[in-house]
């Protein structure tokens, strides 16, 4: 009688829990998200991204990125990347894109989106791209930071050290990023003013962004930087019109958004392009 009431429980606790992720098939697609509740990676059929070429003022940051992703495509040793900067300078855009111009000739590349709340599932994660070696996977996450109360920064630590099992050799991880130490500096500015210890309290808030290899810098764009992009947008799909006309909208169009930056300059050429009727 006594194991009647421990099965009822042990059943209960079976119904509860998550069933085991099956293997998805990742030859369906060279793009995923990673969705939690329950654990899945959903394919993505299209990506949504612009041509490497069409990327321009980074020109230093893509080359460093793109030899780095090449070296991984190849089984080669290569590192994590924080990508850190002005908001809207491609920072995204170039990893997207990076991907896009290798999976034609590394069609085992594939890219995982990992979104910032789902990172204490990463482990989780990592366990399931371990079992597919034939594979190496992009892990990318876009727009990290974290704020005062924030720990999972700690989670983060997994992928970028891992603990007794380590990073999976087919598994890096490039990250995106406002702040070059992923945190508020007012945070960092508190922990020398206010800890027992300050240099260790500080060391513990930088160390994070310390376990990327690569460090690539994007800074706001001057006034020709921002009309070349456009004027290269506008060769690419097509769209004709006079320097005169082209400077004195695109200026009219940043100085009415108070800011001049890569999204700023698509932005415009969308505008721009759907007043001419040309689609993209």
């Amino acid at each position: 009688m006594i194991n009647d009431p421990l099965d009822r429980i042990a059943a209960a606790l079976e119904r509860m829990s998550p069933a085991p992720l099956e293997a998805p098939d990742f030859s369906a697609a060279s793009a995923f998200v990673w969705q939690t509740g329950p654990d899945r990676l959903e394919p993505v059929p299209l990506v949504s991204r612009v041509p490497l070429d069409l990327l321009l003022g980074v020109d230093r940051s893509r080359d460093t990125l793109l030899a780095n992703t090449r070296q991984f495509a190849k089984g080669l040793p290569a590192n994590n990347a924080l990508l850190w900067g002005a908001r809207g300078m491609g920072k995204s855009s170039l990893v997207k894109a990076i991907h896009g111009a290798l999976e034609v000739e590394h069609k085992a590349l594939k890219i995982v989106e990992l979104h910032r709340e789902d990172l204490p599932s990463v482990g989780r994660l990592l366990s399931v791209l371990r079992e597919a070696p034939e594979a190496r996977f992009i892990l990318f996450c876009d727009d990290l930071s974290f704020s005062h109360d924030d720990q999972h920064y700690k989670s983060l630590k997994a992928v970028l050290d891992g603990g007794i099992e380590g990073r999976p050799d087919n598994v890096i991880l490039y990250a995106t990023s406002n702040r070059r130490h992923l945190m508020p500096r007012d945070m960092i500015e508190n922990e020398r003013g206010s800890a027992i210890n300050p240099s260790e309290a500080v060391e513990e808030k930088v160390s994070l962004s310390d376990r990327f290899g690569l460090w690539l810098g994007f800074h706001a764009c001057d006034q020709d930087q921002y009309l070349g992009m456009i004027r290269g947008y506008c060769a690419a799909y097509g769209v004709e019109i006079d320097d005169d006309t082209l400077w004195a909208e695109a200026i009219e169009w940043q100085a009415t958004r108070g800011s001049r930056s890569g999204r700023v300059a698509w932005q415009y050429f969308c505008d721009l392009a759907g007043r001419r009727g040309v689609a993209l």
